[in-house]
């Protein structure tokens, strides 16, 4: 157990900051769902307005520190690649 008014003051820092970055992801990964449900559909437009509305929730999550640039940019390449391929 934290002794000091810092480890103290950093315990809550940290129970704050994960309560913030678990909402985040939590987040991110139902924009992703809506994005996989609409492509297993098959229904291009509603794919490419989900891919729309994900973009800048994984370009935010990888800004924030929650995931990697290098995967936000793979998931979006596979995901529009994906989409185009629908038509």
């Amino acid at each position: 157990m934290a002794h000091s008014r810092q480890a103290k003051k950093r315990i809550r820092q940290t129970a704050r900051a994960t309560d913030r970055n678990r909402a985040r992801r939590s987040r991110v990964r139902t924009h992703l769902r809506k994005v996989e449900e609409a492509i297993a559909s098959g229904d291009k437009d509603a794919a490419q307005a989900a891919f729309r509305a994900v973009q800048p929730e994984l370009h935010r999550s990888a800004q924030k520190g929650i995931m990697h640039r290098n995967t936000v940019a793979r998931s979006l390449s596979r995901m529009s690649r994906t989409i185009k391929a629908l038509g």
